[in-house]
């Protein structure tokens, strides 16, 4: 044989000897690859188990949607909401001491009867979208805080203020749609007495960690379709004339409606629990 072919094949034996196997080569590039549910060709989410696109990622639920209310009659409810008051009665409520609500129903409408108390949700919740339906009494009577005067509760610490501010002045803190006695609402979407009003409020509950706030709670809302509070966080539990402080603050706790004196009425409440992104 001739001694420069010979040469020739003595080096391709030891390229081939050198070079890994097929299976090694695949099992070798895998294992540089990151751990995946099913896709592997496009980059990793930062701080997510998913890849971009990832067709192996959960499909969100299906619902439907809700339906729009009208000066007439209320809407009806997401399919996945769970309905407080649908106008037929108070079972999903309760007093301030754990006994039947005494608020009354009239033509599909839940009034606050003056003495009658707070009312209570009987299911407690963290993190929600609520949806809910008021009407300042007509003719309006009384003037600043004694105007159409109740509040949203939430967890029965935090209160988004309900009142008659239409044309009616008080101090800005405690207008309607006010984070009573923190913050005013961005602008007065109040309409007038006796017509139906609404709140679409987003609320997540503060998150404690050694006993510390780690992060506070936090609101948006719609007031009659108009933002007046986006994202904001309260001080602390609110009330009249206090220091707001976040001691004795729960992380899941009821909706409460106040009862101040006045025979304001609410229809069409609803809630839907808030969970993370991939939880069923």
């Amino acid at each position: 044989m001739n001694s420069s072919l010979l040469r020739a094949l003595i080096f391709l034996a030891a390229l081939a000897a050198l070079a890994p196997t097929a299976p090694a080569a695949d099992a070798k590039a895998k294992a540089a690859k990151p751990p995946s549910l099913g896709y592997t060709d496009t980059p990793m989410l930062p701080g997510d188990k998913w890849h971009v696109h990832d067709p192996a990622r959960p499909q969100p639920a299906i619902i439907t949607p809700g339906t729009a209310s009208t000066p007439d009659k209320p809407g009806k409810a997401p399919s996945d909401a769970i309905v407080l008051f649908d106008g037929k009665d108070v079972s999903k409520w309760r007093d301030a001491k754990q006994g039947d609500a005494k608020w009354i129903v009239k033509d599909g409408e839940m009034i606050s009867v003056k003495g009658a108390g707070y009312v209570y949700s009987k299911q407690e919740f963290s993190d929600y979208q609520l949806h809910l339906e008021f009407a300042a009494p007509t003719p309006p009577e009384g003037d600043s805080q004694g105007r159409g005067n109740s509040g949203v509760f939430m967890l029965g610490k935090f209160e988004l203020q309900v009142l008659d501010s239409y044309d009616n002045k008080t101090y800005p803190d405690g207008q309607c749609a006010a984070m009573y006695g923190q913050f005013p609402p961005l602008v007065n979407a109040c309409r007038k007495p006796g017509e139906w009003q609404s709140y679409d409020i987003i609320f997540t509950a503060a998150k404690f960690e050694g006993g510390e706030v780690k992060s506070p709670a936090h609101i948006t809302v719609l007031h009659n379709g108009v933002v007046v509070h986006n994202h904001n966080a309260y001080l602390g539990g609110t009330g009249h004339k206090i220091s707001p402080s976040y001691k004795n603050i729960p992380v899941k706790g009821p909706i409460g409606l106040q009862d101040h004196g006045n025979p304001v009425r609410y229809r069409n409440i609803w809630v839907r629990e808030l969970k993370g992104y991939d939880q069923p």
